[in-house]
């Protein structure tokens, strides 16, 4: 059992990780957060539950038509909930983001239903020996998944030409903006990639879970707090915080039960930022005066 809870532990703290990464993206090249990062988890797993459950749709064209249009929430939500607040220097994207998701979700609840479905999928019921427990192929693949996301990120900012371009809209958006870079667009891809990153995550839990219209909020609001824990700003801490959270809720459940769960878990994060104010893998800005 105890295997068997690792390796859950892993795959659930990948899904926050991937979520949290989102708004890790958002954060260092715009300064501003999605709030309606958990909503976009929820529409990739309601669209990938559609076009193959409902709709018969095979993988190959359902998968990518849903991170699209993941993808595509993503820009409106930057377009029409952040820029014309956060340009005019207003707080109040914040707001405007935490009201779009809740749009979301009860337009979902209106037209998906509030009866929670199950996906079904072949990777569920197959299974592998780990150490003597049998373990679904579903759940080693979402860490799997996670980490290459994850390391793809890094490689991605470290050696590409897009890269270097989202680095200087980070370190400088007005000087990236005198050298000709559309400091706007690279926000609207930073936000379009972020939602892509939660409908994957909603993609690779909805068959371990059942999926409904509301099932994103708590998940956006766990992720939220592994952003904050691992230090928003680093992308590394930000991952390994979403597997420490994701191992802590496996343990305290399987030795505690699920009803110690969100109040230990949460409790651990608060202790940990009293600590750390700036998360455990974060550092405190410089100011230069």
């Amino acid at each position: 059992m105890f295997t068997a809870a690792i390796i859950t532990g892993l795959g659930l703290g990948s899904m926050y990780a991937l979520l949290a990464l989102g708004f890790h993206l958002t954060y260092v090249v715009s300064r501003t957060v999605n709030f309606a990062q958990g909503s976009a988890m929820m529409v990739g797993a309601v669209l990938g539950y559609t076009f193959c459950i409902t709709w018969g749709w095979s993988l190959w064209l359902a998968l990518p038509l849903t991170l699209l249009l993941c993808a595509l929430y993503g820009l409106i939500i930057e377009r029409w909930l952040v820029r014309p607040f956060h340009s005019r220097g207003s707080q109040a994207w914040l707001m405007a983001t935490v009201a779009g998701g809740i749009l979301v979700d009860n337009l979902a609840l209106f037209t998906f239903g509030k009866e929670p479905r199950q996906f079904e999928s072949s990777l569920v019921n197959l299974n592998v020996d780990v150490l003597g427990s049998s373990v679904g192929v579903l759940q080693l693949l979402i860490p799997l998944a996670g980490a290459a996301i994850a390391l793809a990120l890094y490689l991605v900012r470290r050696y590409t030409r897009l890269g270097k371009v989202l680095e200087a809209c980070v370190q400088n958006p007005r000087a990236a903006m005198l050298m000709g870079i559309n400091v706007n667009r690279v926000v609207a891809v930073a936000f379009a990639v972020s939602t892509v990153f939660a409908g994957v995550a909603g993609l690779l839990i909805a068959p371990l879970f059942s999926v409904n219209a509301e099932m994103g909020m708590l998940f956006g609001l766990k992720a939220f707090a592994v952003a904050i824990l691992g230090g928003i700003s680093s992308a590394g801490g930000v991952f390994a915080a979403g597997l420490m959270f994701g191992l802590a809720e496996a343990l305290i459940t399987l030795y505690l039960g699920s009803a110690f769960t969100q109040i230990l878990t949460f409790a651990l994060v608060i202790l940990a930022l009293a600590i750390r104010p700036n998360g455990l893998f974060g550092s405190q800005a410089l100011v230069k005066v």
